[in-house]
């Protein structure tokens, strides 16, 4: 990649198998092309029960804690992620003597391993957000919890040296929210592994057994779900055989139930819990149609998933989605929340299958062009190096 070799330790709440949003393809993505570039990258990250305490994968070492600490009250999220990252912060012993030159802290979830790990190995801090709870609360920040956990974010921002966002719209929200100089906050694009989410050759027909149209992610309130819902209760009279799938858990999940019900759509409207990688992507390569319905979407790594799997793609015009997909020809966007305009284009890509192959040829080459992991890997190092100058040269 055209820069002195780094050691890395990358700190973080989730990594494969254990998935529980993007965080994990982001840091598994990353992580893999930087030791591809030859790079030393050590990843520290949360037990898993079909994953061992430490192996290397594809070059990458990740050594995993155990979190299993009953004694603390289920109520209390941010005394639970402070007890867990003390357990991250003593896989340092098993490293026997291993220091890195930068520390990378993945999301305010790591906060207190990354800043310990930086001060205890002396050296600089980078820190990546990937979204940040003011925003997932509209810009309006309920007292209690939520107040907490934007301070913890604040924080990590503050203790880094450099910070990484994945959209300038996460550029711009960090740098206002927590009055940041904005030559600290960096802008480095997500990244996708377009040949895992491929399709297999020969690809299966879409739509083989009716129009299907695929949704997923966490279930909250923020994803939109809510507006696919309403959507497909008024368009299911005019696309016969319509199935929607939306798949993922989340606190929102019954209450989506629910709505599905309400607008007499329940039976048509699948929602089977969290789907593994493998089968999400039989799903995406079977699909008519992939919507992206977010009413906040800081980068949006399901967009790429989609246009990398071929899928024809609908998205909310909202955060990172804009940035990814406007003037690309790559999808069909429209105004977030807007039921009657998702049905317009829903109907358009399930049934205009020549616009829809325009589309998927456009999303291919943009996978192609800008978003794979060695491009994000190249966009990364020039942030080490930054974080790493400023710590030699601070007094």
């Amino acid at each position: 990649l055209g820069w002195p070799l780094v050691r890395i330790a990358m700190v973080t709440w989730e990594y494969p198998p254990r998935v529980v949003g993007g965080i994990s393809p982001h840091v598994d993505g990353l992580a893999g092309a930087l030791a591809r570039a030859g790079h030393d990258v050590v990843v520290l990250t949360l037990a898993h029960p079909d994953a061992p305490a430490e192996q290397t994968v594809d070059g990458v070492r990740v050594l995993r804690c155990a979190f299993d600490l009953p004694w603390l009250p289920e109520d209390n999220l941010l005394a639970q992620m402070a007890s867990v990252n003390h357990q991250l912060v003593l896989l340092m012993a098993r490293l026997e003597g291993w220091r890195p030159d930068v520390v990378h802290a993945h999301d305010w979830l790591v906060a207190w391993a990354g800043d310990t790990l930086r001060a205890l190995w002396g050296v600089p801090m980078v820190c990546t957000v990937h979204a940040t709870e003011r925003g997932r609360h509209g810009g309006h920040l309920p007292s209690g919890q939520p107040s907490g956990i934007d301070a913890t974010e604040w924080w990590l921002t503050y203790q880094s040296r450099e910070v990484i966002c994945c959209s300038q719209f996460m550029v711009d929200e960090v740098v206002h929210a927590f009055q940041l100089p904005a030559g600290k906050v960096h802008l480095v694009p997500n990244g996708v592994d377009a040949e895992v989410w491929a399709p297999p050759t020969p690809a299966p027909p879409r739509g083989r057994d009716g129009p299907l149209v695929v949704a997923w992610g966490r279930v909250q309130y923020e994803k939109g779900f809510q507006t696919l819902v309403e959507a497909a209760a008024r368009l299911h009279h005019d696309v016969p055989g319509l199935r929607v799938v939306i798949a993922g858990r989340g606190s929102y999940l019954d209450e989506l139930r629910h709505l599905a019900h309400v607008h007499g759509v329940g039976h048509l409207v699948e929602f089977p819990g969290f789907v593994s990688d493998p089968d999400l992507r039989t799903l995406l390569h079977r699909a008519s149609a992939v919507v992206i319905p977010s009413l906040y979407e800081p980068f949006g790594i399901v967009a790429l998933e989609a246009l990398a799997s071929g899928a024809p793609l609908v998205a909310a015009a909202t955060g990172g989605l804009v940035e990814i997909l406007q003037g690309t020809g790559a999808a069909q966007l429209y105004p977030a929340g807007d039921v009657d305009a998702l049905v317009h284009h829903l109907r358009r890509v399930v049934t205009d299958t020549t616009s829809a192959a325009r589309a998927q040829s456009a999303g291919a080459a943009l996978v192609r062009d800008h978003y794979s992991w060695d491009a994000i890997a190249a966009a990364t190092l020039p942030v080490y190096e930054r974080a790493s100058a400023r710590t030699a040269a601070a007094p």
